[in-house]
C-alpha cells in the first residue's frame, strides 16, 4: 500500500489571506526539499490545486513557517512563502501582514510562547526581511481568542482585534524606502515611485493607463492590455529596486492608485503581481501610504493626505478599506518612517495532518540527504 507522510498542519485565515501553518520543525530543513513538499502539499503547480490544500488564489496559497526565535529582539521566527498557484514557485522574497496576524495565536496555542491576562504582546521576526513586528493579541485568562467586535474589509462577520505594529521597515527589501533615491522615476513613460516600507512596491496614476482605478477587480483582471503594460513596467523596475530579475517572483507588487470616493486617503488597484488584490495587503497598504505622506510622489494631487507626523490614512481598495496608522517624524529632505500599525483579525479553521507522498518526503530526512547528495 502506498504510504504518505503525515505533517501537522493548521489551517488559519490571516486578515484577508488563508493558509497553512507549521511549525519550522515539522517541514525539512533543506529548502529545496521543504519547497518540494510545500508545492505538493499546497497541489501546484495546478490551475486548481485540484489535488492540494491550496485555494486556486494568491491570497488563499499562502504558507507562514513558524519556529522559536532566532535572535534576542523577538519572541518568534516567521518565515512567509507565497506558493504560486500554476507554477512550482514557493516565493520567500516578500513578506505578509495578512498572515502574519495569525502567527501569534498560531504560537500560542502551539506551546512557543506564553498567553497572558487579558492580552498578549509578542514581537515577531519576519524572517523573509529581517524585521520586526510588534503583535498585541487578546487573551483574556491567559488563552486565545478569536471572538470579538473588530471588522476589517473583505472578510464577513467579527473577530478578536490583533494590532500589528511594524517597525523600522523601510528598506527591509529593496535596501532604502526609495531604492533609486527618487521619489518619482519615470519607467515606459509612465511616472513611478519605487518604494520599500515593508514591501517592494510600484505606484502609478491608474489615469497614465487610461483607466479610470476604479473598475472592479474582474474587469481589471479580464484586462490583458493593461496588464501587460504594467508587465513591462515591472520588470524594468525590479533591478532598480535592488531586486534583481523578477520575472519569477511576486515582488514588486504593482499599485494603480485614483482619488479617493469614499472619504479616504486614495484609491488603490494592486497586481500581485498578475492579479488584481481582492482587497489590498497589509504591508503593500503601509508601503502605498508611506508614498502618499511622500511630496512630490506619484500620489501627489491624488492622495488627499492630512496634516501633521501620525496619521490615521484610510487606503481604499475593491472590497472597503485598510486604515494605516503612519508614525513620521521631520527628515532633511523627506519625512522618516518611524512605524506602520494596522488592524486585523483571524481565526484558527483546521487542524491536523496535510498528507502527501512519502516519495517525495519520508519525513525522517533519509531523502532530504538523498536530495542534497
Amino acid at each position: 500500500m502506498t504510504q504518505q507522510t503525515r505533517v501537522p498542519c493548521v489551517l488559519m485565515r490571516g486578515g484577508t489571506s488563508k493558509g497553512a501553518y507549521f511549525l519550522a520543525s515539522d517541514l525539512p530543513a533543506d529548502r529545496a526539499l521543504r519547497d518540494r513538499v510545500i508545492l505538493r502539499i499546497m497541489g501546484s503547480p495546478d490551475p486548481r490545486q485540484i489535488d492540494g490544500l491550496g485555494g486556486a488564489d494568491p491570497l488563499t496559497t499562502k504558507v507562514a513557517i513558524v519556529g522559536p526565535s532566532s535572535r534576542p529582539d523577538a519572541d518568534i521566527d516567521y518565515l512567509f512563502a507565497q506558493v504560486v498557484v500554476d507554477e512550482p514557485t514557493v516565493d520567500i522574497s516578500p513578506n505578509c501582514g495578512n498572515m502574519l496576524a495569525g502567527v501569534g495565536p498560531f504560537a500560542i496555542e502551539a506551546g512557543l510562547f506564553p498567553a497572558n491576562d487579558p492580552e498578549t504582546r509578542i514581537r515577531i521576526h519576519m524572517v523573509n526581511s529581517a524585521n520586526v513586528c510588534e503583535v498585541i493579541l487578546q487573551t483574556p485568562g491567559g488563552k486565545v481568542t478569536y471572538d470579538g467586535d473588530a471588522k476589517i474589509d473583505g472578510v464577513p462577520g467579527t473577530a478578536a482585534p490583533v494590532l500589528t505594529k511594524f517597525l523600522d521597515t523601510a528598506g527591509s527589501t529593496c535596501g532604502a524606502l526609495l531604492p533609486t533615491g527618487n521619489v518619482v522615476d519615470e519607467i515606459e513613460g509612465v511616472p513611478c515611485t519605487l518604494i520599500d516600507n515593508g514591501m517592494p512596491v510600484v505606484v502609478m496614476d491608474a489615469k497614465h493607463f487610461g483607466r479610470t482605478g476604479y473598475e472592479d477587480r474582474d474587469a481589471m483582471n479580464r484586462d490583458t492590455e493593461l496588464k501587460a503594460a504594467i508587465e513591462k513596467i515591472r520588470l524594468k523596475a525590479g533591478p532598480m529596486m535592488n531586486l534583481g530579475d523578477v520575472t519569477d517572483k511576486v515582488v514588486p507588487k504593482m499599485c494603480l492608485i485614483a482619488p479617493p470616493k469614499h472619504g479616504g486617503v486614495v484609491m488603490t488597484r494592486c497586481f500581485i503581481p498578475h492579479v488584481c488584490h481582492a482587497t489590498i495587503g497589509v504591508l503593500a497598504a503601509a508601503t502605498i501610504a508611506t508614498a502618499c505622506a511622500l511630496p512630490g510622489s506619484a500620489a501627489q494631487g491624488i492622495a488627499q493626505v492630512s496634516e501633521g507626523t501620525n496619521k490615521l490614512m484610510s487606503i481604499e481598495h475593491p472590497t472597503g478599506e485598510v486604515t494605516v496608522g503612519l508614525e513620521l517624524e521631520p527628515g532633511a529632505n523627506l519625512p522618516v518612517v518611524r512605524s506602520a500599525a494596522l488592524l486585523r483579525t483571524t481565526r484558527r479553521l483546521m487542524e491536523g495532518y496535510a498528507l502527501l507522498p512519502a516519495s517525495i518526503w519520508d519525513g525522517r530526512g533519509e531523502l532530504a540527504r538523498q536530495a542534497a547528495e
